[in-house]
């Protein structure tokens, strides 16, 4: 409280307040001191402490810092539980005021302390009740004679934890399966229910002499006030599965079990999470809220509620929406940002780069600054208000409570907080049609409008579209589909929104034609969710980069099209920032793991790669990384899928067949895998070793030897990577390089992939050695793979006879496959390509292996580079050379597979350059 002195009227209200304490007290001055900040801010404190003086004694003795002593309610005082439970609440309430005015507590614990003294009632009421049940009416007991129990959920602020000083209480009754009860006066699991949550309403609820516990609303039960007070989890699914509503999402995000069968209700809410986050970006979700806050505006319009700081604009619930609806948004895909409370949510969302580091601030002192300002209203004379008061004196006492000089102050702090949340409010909420109305071209609007039968085709001529005739064509076939003519209402106007601007968008492209005829495959297959058609609606962004996205990408304007979810992508802030590295990849990969049904742990794994992998393609076609960079981390993430998918297999193979005891198992890597250089869209090539005892068997009801184990382990990989789900396939594999090729065992023995490679590989078979290694599995499987590897590299060879064997084999390839012609150039298989590249680094290696180990580390080809240039068997200018060249044709290569088209590309001085280095450096070729 500012040191200036009290008015003096404020001044005698406050002695009028203390005089009502008993003599004892006000002949203390400390006390009194202590007692007039309190009765300042609460009438209705001030008057508990005169009935009930031992709550006094336990303040100024040491502020009740332990709390109040909850009663015990029991048949033996029946009569006495509404009186029991009044008398607690007001206690406990009255210490919140106490320790919120001597700046004990914070406004965060206030909110806290309001809701653990509701959920405390709850319990107390709850436990009592249903003992009293179980002796008239027996317990509730399933099919399995388990006994059930009520569940109630807190919603609003109850379930998000921070109730404020008197509010009302959210609830609603639910229980997990019918049954009935096993009393002599046996009910339906409904009727018993119903009945308990009707008792434990009225005797929280009912106002007595004692006043009331908590006001108690039911309201936001299924089908509302004419709905049943208690239904079971299977009737609550089924309602939200066909009559659940935006609002009803957005009131069930803070929803907790509070009290009852604590463990059931969070059973059920993981079940309901789909109902109420989307698996994708949820920008459908805004036009919902925008509903809500039209009705809530509405309402504070018609009841003139501009004072009332939590519904009117700049509010409470203006903040509380802000969040919320960043939560539905993005919350089935950020599982962080799913957290009740809105303090951890605001920061959440900033760890996620929704808000920034100033919105942030902002946002969390102007909820503070509001929720101890309505604290405060409500302190007064516990009463569930959010108006400012009109009274001057009153106006006075909240004002001077909060430390302000008078009212006009607070009012003045007041107006710039609720000015800065109404701004961030709007930002969000913006009706992004009226944003859009200044850059369609009227033109193009209407000439879409008239489609298919009308429309000119000079509008696109004159919009810049060089092949406006296929262009139109293409666009009437579209307007005329069942997708488009099937349209709702709401959807149909989003669209009529897009399409004009995706069109001027797409005209100044280099190939229009062709960017509209990707855009629209895309948006065939987005109509029939209409949240995708709202991601781009919402958020000009994503749609001006879904235009460039398409224009330039073949490749990513097909991954958009076949799985609409990667549009999220678009949007993504990460998708600016640095790129997930090797470990992030493999946690976020083994999400999947989380799901017990092997199709759904499939299908998210799915989703991560094709997430993951878009990410990586966006980075390069932008140039903000390079190609290396990318081939790099493609090689990462199959390595994080390839382990994901192992354990997956394992798991699902162990529960048909058991463990294998002392088993070791192990996914090798070769090719470009092994190089860590994937390309987009590359297959894997995959070698399958294991180790075990001789007489090893697995440990279940159906077990199986070794080799079978290790067998059907390899098949089950195989298998998963290649199955089809809605989030597409994994990748292809290739698994001829086993020992032997297509006529040898899918997986090898360690033993017996030694000796074959001792004895039986052929000198091609070493070079693809050069770049295999340990992809996943068993981490002893590594070093004794690796043991493998070092000792056949590094076995004396005769360069005569090596260099023969090199060299045959590189002809034969470049004969067979190398389809360079005229003045284009075959990137991979030509004269001065990535394969000669390849093979001479290969040929150094097992030539030199057996005298310089620093070889036989490095897989990658710059690694591999600079190996060579160390040990001086290329000199630091030919590394230095190779290393660009190499870099040159990754690049173009990239470019390709990109846009779809052949890595056969029309020579430039910049390919001839890097062709002549290699050749040079391959002149033995």
């Amino acid at each position: 409280m500012p040191d200036v002195p009290l008015p003096p009227e404020l001044d005698a209200q406050l002695d009028r307040l203390v005089a009502r304490l008993p003599d004892t007290i006000r002949g203390d001055a400390e006390a009194v001191a202590r007692i007039r900040p309190v009765a300042l801010a609460s009438d209705f404190a001030l008057d508990v402490l005169q009935r009930q003086p031992d709550v006094l004694a336990q303040l100024l003795e040491n502020d009740a810092q332990h709390g109040i002593a909850a009663p015990m309610l029991d048949a033996g005082n029946r009569s006495e539980w509404p009186a029991l439970l009044r008398r607690y609440r007001t206690a406990c309430s009255t210490r919140l005021v106490w320790r919120d005015v001597h700046g004990l507590d914070d406004v965060d614990a206030t909110l806290a302390g309001s809701t653990a003294l509701a959920e405390k009632c709850l319990t107390l009421a709850l436990d009592a009740l249903e003992a009293e049940f179980a002796q008239r009416y027996g317990r509730v007991r399933d099919i399995d004679g388990n006994v059930v129990r009520l569940v109630v959920f807190g919603l609003g602020k109850l379930g998000g934890g921070e109730l404020n000083f008197s509010s009302d209480i959210d609830l609603i009754y639910g229980f997990a399966t019918a049954g009935e009860s096993d009393g002599g006066r046996a009910l339906a699991a409904e009727d018993y229910f119903t009945r308990l949550g009707q008792q434990l309403a009225k005797l929280l609820d009912e106002n007595t002499g004692d006043g009331f516990s908590h006001r108690v609303d039911l309201r936001l039960r299924p089908f509302g006030s004419a709905g049943r007070i208690a239904l079971s989890f299977a009737a609550m699914e089924q309602y939200f599965q066909h009559e659940g509503r935006d609002w009803e999402r957005y009131a069930w995000q803070k929803a907790r079990p509070v009290a009852g069968d604590i463990e059931a209700g969070e059973r059920f809410l993981t079940q309901l999470r789909p109902f109420i986050y989307r698996r994708y970006l949820d920008y459908g979700a805004l036009d919902g809220l925008r509903q809500m806050k039209a009705m809530i505006a509405a309402e504070v319009a018609r009841k003139e509620l501009s004072d009332d700081i939590k519904r009117g604009d700049g509010g409470i619930r203006e903040i509380e929406f802000l969040a919320q609806a960043l939560q539905l948004i993005r919350g089935g895909r950020e599982p962080a940002l799913r957290d009740r409370r809105l303090m951890p949510t605001l920061d959440a969302l900033h760890a996620h780069a929704q808000i920034d580091a100033d919105t942030l601030v902002l946002l969390q002192r102007a909820y503070r600054f509001l929720r101890q300002l309505e604290n405060r209203l409500q302190m007064l004379r516990d009463a569930q208000t959010h108006r400012l008061p009109a009274d001057p004196l009153d106006r006075l006492r909240i004002a001077r409570g909060l430390g302000y000089a008078d009212w006009d102050a607070l009012v003045d702090a007041l107006r710039d907080v609720r000015a800065s949340v109404a701004q961030e409010f709007d930002a969000l909420f913006a009706v992004r049609s009226q944003q859009r109305a200044a850059t369609a071209d009227n033109d193009l609007t209407g000439y879409w409008a008239a489609l298919p039968a009308g429309g000119e085709r000079a509008v696109l001529e004159a919009a810049g579209f060089s092949d406006s005739t296929d262009v139109d064509a293409a666009l009437r076939d579209f307007a005329r589909s069942p997708s488009v003519r099937d349209l709702s209402d709401s959807a149909r106007t989003r669209l009529d929104r897009l399409m004009p601007i995706l069109l001027q968008a797409s005209a100044p492209a280099d190939r229009p034609l062709q960017a509209i005829r990707r855009l629209l495959a895309l948006l065939h297959n987005i109509l029939r969710r209409a949240s995708y058609l709202a991601l781009l609606d919402e958020r000009p962004a994503a749609l001006a980069r879904l235009v460039d996205v398409v224009t330039r990408s073949a490749f990513l304007a097909e991954r958009l099209a076949a799985h609409p979810l990667l549009l999220d992508e678009l949007l993504d802030a990460r998708d600016e920032g640095p790129l997930l590295q090797r470990g992030e990849m493999a946690t976020a990969c083994r999400r999947a793991l989380r799901q017990s049904d092997l199709e759904a742990g499939l299908l998210d794994l799915n989703e991560t790669r094709q997430q993951l992998s878009f990410r990586i393609a966006l980075a390069t076609l932008d140039g903000r990384q390079s190609g290396q960079d990318a081939t790099r981390q493609l090689a990462w993430l199959a390595d994080a899928v390839v382990d994901t998918v192992l354990a997956l297999a394992r798991r699902d193979l162990e529960a048909m067949h058991g463990a294998l005891p002392d088993a070791r198992f192990a996914v090798i890597g070769y090719g470009s895998l092994g190089g860590e250089e994937l390309g987009f869209g590359s297959d894997l090539d995959l070698v399958f070793l294991y180790d075990a005892p001789a007489d090893a068997q697995s440990t279940g009801a159906r077990p199986l030897d070794a080799q079978r184990w290790a067998a059907r382990l390899g098949q089950k990989i195989v298998a998963l990577l290649g199955t089809v789900t809605g989030g597409g396939r994994l990748y292809d594999v290739d698994v001829r390089l086993r020992p032997d090729g297509g006529k040898g065992l899918l997986v090898s023995s360690l033993a017996s992939y030694a000796e074959y490679q001792r004895e039986r590989a052929w000198t091609w078979e070493h070079q693809a050695l050069v770049r295999a290694r340990f992809v996943a599995g068993h981490e002893a499987m590594a070093e004794a793979f690796e043991d493998v590897r070092r000792d056949i590299l590094a076995t004396p060879r005769d360069p005569a006879k090596l260099h023969e064997d090199v060299l045959s084999m590189r002809l034969r390839m470049r004969a067979e496959l190398d389809r360079s012609a005229g003045d284009r150039f075959d990137l991979k298989q030509g004269r001065g390509g990535l394969v000669d590249l390849e093979f001479l680094l290969q040929w150094l290696v097992l030539r030199e292996g057996a005298t310089r180990p620093a070889l036989l580390a490095p897989r990658a080809t710059p690694l591999l580079l600079e190996a060579a240039g160390v040990e001086g068997l290329l000199d630091a200018g030919t590394s230095a050379g190779l290393r660009a060249a190499h870099a040159t044709l990754l690049e173009l290569g990239l470019g390709c597979t990109l846009d779809r088209r052949t890595r056969i590309v029309v020579e430039t001085p910049e390919l001839d350059s890097a062709r002549e280095t290699i050749r040079c450096a391959a002149d033995w070729t």
